[in-house]
């Protein structure tokens, strides 16, 4: 099955506007999604950039939100539980590529079976793998940014 995520300050392979970045006020955009299956019980979402230097940097981590939310409004993480960022701290930590490069950033959303047993401040690593075998189904939205 597949999630339709979408966000009303950018659309899918859109320029991510300023405010989400580290260039600004560097908050989490809205999000919604869509195609949520009923026997969902947590859902996750994982925000990366595979263009990184260094290689993919992991800009936001939450997970354990309630199967029945549908969206995140700009700056919330709708009573998620944060994981750790490729800064080094909890949420999230906007766009902020190497100036003169266009990165892009994927947000992805997971329907899983369960909730995770993870606390806050789990990597992305330990999320996926905590999700490994319990996605009931996915979706992403790719928009880039660059300085």
């Amino acid at each position: 099955m597949s999630i339709t995520v979408a966000s009303a300050a950018f659309s899918e392979g859109d320029k991510i506007p300023r405010i989400y970045t580290c260039d600004d006020q560097n908050v989490s955009p809205p999000i919604t999604w869509t195609g949520v299956p009923t026997h969902t019980v947590s859902l996750a979402l994982i925000m990366d950039d595979p263009d990184a230097p260094s290689g993919t940097w992991v800009h936001w981590v939450l997970f354990n939100l309630p199967a029945n939310t549908a969206s995140l409004e700009q700056g919330k993480n709708g009573g998620g539980t944060e994981g750790v960022n490729d800064f080094n701290k909890l949420g999230y930590g906007g766009p902020c590529p190497p100036r003169g490069s266009t990165h892009r950033y994927y947000i992805k959303i997971y329907a899983l079976d369960k909730a995770l047993d993870l606390k806050s401040g789990a990597s992305k690593s330990l999320v996926e793998k905590a999700m490994r075998d319990h996605i009931l189904a996915q979706g992403q939205l790719m928009a880039k940014y660059s300085r």
